[in-house]
């Protein structure tokens, strides 16, 4: 049996850490956690080990940590934590080539009626190929992968990349049970008006 040391940490979302070393185990739980019921953290300490042995996790105790974390009053603590202690290196909207904002300002008049507001825009620190953007709530700000900054990157494909953002803009992701529904029907549908979303599909695919 290997020696234990678990503590409640400050983490900026709900995350949860094991680490198996030499003959020691180390468990961060999130601070956030701390006054679960003990069924819930039964539910941790199964997952926890579970990963860290590589053995298969059980459907039940899954569940049980989802609908927690899913629960209204947790979802509002996250976000608030998330705004107070995370912190997100800005940068700026202009680019070499393209300037984000004014792509966004263009988009917003000829899809939404000029009607979203504008959240932070910011190029990526690195040009990352695995996250191409994403819209991050709790900051308000929608980061785009500094690859697309680049002469030959037709306008279209940006333009499609920035129209998804602005529609996680529109549509937040909703709560199914304990499953979180990021892009819903209506999110779907409107992904559809885009006029160049195959020719745009076809070009990050070769990215």
């Amino acid at each position: 049996m290997p020696e234990f040391r678990v503590e409640f940490y400050p983490f900026a979302n709900v995350n949860n850490t094991i680490r198996l070393r030499d003959s020691s185990i180390r468990v961060r739980i999130s601070d956030l956690l701390e006054g679960a019921p003990e069924s819930v953290l039964e539910a941790i300490a199964h997952i926890l080990l579970a990963k860290v042995y590589r053995q298969p996790i059980k459907a039940a105790h899954s569940t049980r940590f989802r609908r927690y974390v899913a629960s209204k009053d947790i979802r509002a603590k996250t976000h608030l934590v998330r705004q107070m202690r995370g912190s997100k290196r800005m940068g700026s909207p202009r680019g070499f080539i393209y300037n984000l904002e004014q792509v966004f300002d263009e988009l917003n008049v000829r899809f939404f009626h000029g009607l979203l507001a504008r959240p932070q825009m910011t190029w990526s620190q690195i040009r990352s190929r695995r996250s191409l953007a994403h819209y991050d709530p709790a900051h308000n700000t929608i980061v785009v992968s500094r690859i697309f900054d680049h002469v030959r990157v037709p306008r279209f494909a940006l333009e499609y990349i920035v129209y998804h953002e602005m529609l996680h803009l529109k549509h937040p992701v909703k709560l199914r049970g304990s499953r979180r529904c990021v892009h819903g029907p209506e999110f779907q549908a409107e992904e559809k008006l885009f006029p160049e979303l195959e020719r745009a599909k076809a070009f990050l695919k070769r990215l």
